[in-house]
């Protein structure tokens, strides 16, 4: 079984988290006061975290990625020893023969050196760590408040403002990235887990007393999220736009990652056998773009 990651380990991993308090809370409540919508987060967003800690169950599945210079597609492979990736379309077109070369090449140097997989893997983990700690910070960094019920396909979500809080104080760099952020918070009431999260950062924020950075205003985070079959919630969809400026020198990010076509694969697979499945499964993958 592999570990449940808060977010795709990126950027910040920002924000894959849960609020619940019971199915009945739907039909009891007509609305909630901000310090029960403040309770219900503090509450669920603790489930959630000790959720990530259990095993779920390991997936294959397909992640796009497009940003204003190149779109690529992978089919990635959940392992014990962590994810594996086969690089299967450019700009949506098939990789030529020479690219399909230069992957398997790729993979079998990883084959032959157990330690890059290693190395990897620890990268994903000290990620993920990183997402846990804002995770932990999400009560502090906002005030919520309801907004009412949405009906969706997949059912009536809650809709949940949130907003600064002035008096949060992040304990690590990971924290200030939640600063200047309001927007709102989407969760299905049947499950509820958090379905859409939009947020925009409404004013500049600095790292380290503005020594080392700023992030400025105007960036948008959107995640979606969903249960993609027997209770397995995993994120669809994140786009972020953002203007980091770091030093001397300004990052624009402008990225959207969608994730479809999950499907369980055997638990305890090693990297090795992921890496042979990735090869026989990369021509009909190629061939459904």
């Amino acid at each position: 079984m592999v570990k449940r990651s808060i977010f795709l380990r990126t950027v910040f991993l920002l924000l894959c988290f849960a609020l619940g308090a019971g199915r009945g809370l739907f039909a009891q409540t007509a609305s909630l006061t901000n310090d029960e919508a403040q309770e219900m987060v503090k509450r669920v967003l603790h489930t959630e975290l000790v959720q990530t800690q259990d095993a779920s169950h390991p997936m294959q599945y397909r992640l796009r990625k497009v940003s204003p210079r190149l779109t690529t597609t992978k089919l990635i492979v959940e392992t014990k020893d962590g994810d594996v990736a086969r690089l299967i379309s450019v700009n949506d077109q098939p990789l030529s023969d020479i690219g399909k070369h230069d992957e398997d090449a790729r993979l079998q140097t990883l084959l032959d050196n157990p330690g890059m997989q290693k190395h990897r893997e620890e990268r994903e983990q000290n990620d993920t760590e990183r997402a846990r700690k804002i995770v932990r910070a999400l009560p502090d960094a906002f005030t919520y408040s309801y907004a009412g019920i949405v009906s969706t396909p997949q059912g009536p979500n809650y809709r949940m403002q949130f907003q600064p809080n002035p008096n949060f104080d992040p304990q690590d760099m990971e924290a200030q990235a939640l600063k200047g952020m309001a927007g709102e918070l989407w969760i299905d009431v049947a499950q509820q887990r958090v379905t859409k999260l939009d947020g925009k950062r409404i004013r500049d924020v600095d790292y380290g007393l503005g020594v080392l950075g700023k992030l400025d205003a105007g960036g948008t985070l959107r995640m979606e999220q969903a249960d993609i079959g027997n209770h397995e919630w995993r994120t669809t969809k994140m786009v972020l736009v953002m203007n980091a400026r770091v030093l001397f020198k300004t990052v624009k990010l402008d990225t959207t990652l969608e994730m479809s076509e999950f499907s369980p694969v055997a638990s305890g697979m090693s990297y090795q056998q992921a890496i042979q499945m990735l090869r026989g499964n990369s021509a009909t993958a190629a061939d459904s773009d």
